[in-house]
């Protein structure tokens, strides 16, 4: 497999409407609380700022001398390798299409192939992230989501630029029709970048005139490779992920000359009409929490049913760690719900 050549109710969720913020007013109130909740309850406690300041310690220690996007490749496998990894669940290797996956399902389902199916495209800057870096953060959402989960490992740049990333993205999607899943059975989620790749994968088969899938997630989703967003600016200094140099890096191992606002590339600029319905998930103190408010703000306005969920206090792919982050957990649990919610066939109680 490639990837071993490269690699409470302490806090609720606060769901928000899909609006831009004005940039005087300050990122918490970003998160505009359902009718059911307290405003107050949007706001970050004590002890999930301290589990975000523990991990953010442990990132410190692999990323602190890596700059190259190699050194930062390796680092992000590093990392991933101290978690714990995946339990009660089968596993399985497949060749999606000539895309290198692996098939994850729950221990308890004794079959291979199921009704419901998650694709999973991983995060990782378009140039690292694996099998092994996203492997028992899928598990857990084949766990919560009772569904089995296709987690692909699409070629990375600088080996493989775009549009390598989203053809490996739609062949899986499309391996999964063949391979007896309906369209509405199947769900895709991305984060980061993988975010970027779901939509962008689904926009293309829309414009193929092909069967969309019942719903589409995005964890942290990276929509405007031009990097025009207010909050690259105001969050750097929140953000781990914040370094200039390192966007701009990746942006042109995967990009090379095409222009970061081709709608091909970045889903902010592409017409979002037909597309199925989807939340978008993101941390407050993300460089990249305007790419999902602006995203989902112009996917409502073209009648996309959308939902946007601001995690206070988190930072760029906090979902995978769910064993050290509370928040983690319930986002993710929400996200399972959410594919439930559009998956055509339910699973039996």
């Amino acid at each position: 497999m490639r990837s071993a050549r490269h690699h409470g109710d302490a806090v609720r969720r606060s769901i928000v409407t899909a609006r831009r913020a004005i940039a005087a007013v300050s990122l918490l109130s970003l998160c505009l609380a359902a009718p059911s909740l307290a405003a107050d309850e949007a706001v970050q406690t004590e002890a999930s700022r301290a589990q975000v300041a523990k991990l953010l310690d442990k990132m410190g220690e692999h990323y602190a001398k890596a700059s190259t996007l190699s050194e930062r490749r390796d680092a992000f496998e590093q990392l991933m390798q101290k978690t714990p990894g995946p339990s009660r669940v089968q596993i399985k290797e497949v060749d999606a299409g000539g895309v290198d996956a692996e098939m994850i399902w729950p221990a308890r389902l004794h079959y291979s192939i199921g009704k419901r199916a998650i694709l999973y495209v991983h995060g990782g800057g378009f140039y690292s992230g694996s099998l092994d870096t996203h492997r028992a953060s899928a598990a857990s959402f084949a766990k919560a989501a009772s569904a089995d989960v296709l987690l692909i490992d699409y070629r990375l740049a600088p080996e493989y630029p775009y549009p390598s990333q989203i053809d490996d993205t739609l062949t899986a999607y499309l391996w999964l029709l063949d391979s007896g899943y309906e369209s509405g059975n199947i769900v895709l989620l991305g984060d980061s970048v993988g975010g970027n790749l779901a939509i962008e994968a689904v926009l293309r088969q829309i414009k193929l005139q092909g069967p969309p899938p019942a719903a589409v997630i995005t964890i942290s989703a990276v929509t405007d490779l031009a990097a025009t967003g207010a909050s690259i600016k105001t969050n750097a200094v929140n953000d781990p992920f914040g370094n200039a140099l390192q966007i701009e890096a990746a942006r042109k191992a995967y990009l090379g000359d095409r222009s970061p606002t081709d709608p091909r590339v970045s889903p902010l600029y592409a017409d979002m009409r037909g597309f199925p319905p989807l939340l978008m998930q993101v941390g407050s103190r993300e460089i990249s929490l305007d790419d999902t408010l602006r995203l989902a703000d112009k996917a409502k306005q073209a009648g996309v049913d959308v939902t946007t969920e601001v995690l206070p206090g988190m930072i760029h792919q906090w979902q995978l760690f769910p064993f050290w982050l509370d928040d983690a957990r319930k986002s993710n649990q929400r996200a399972a719900e959410f594919a439930l919610e559009h998956f055509a066939d339910k699973p039996r109680q």
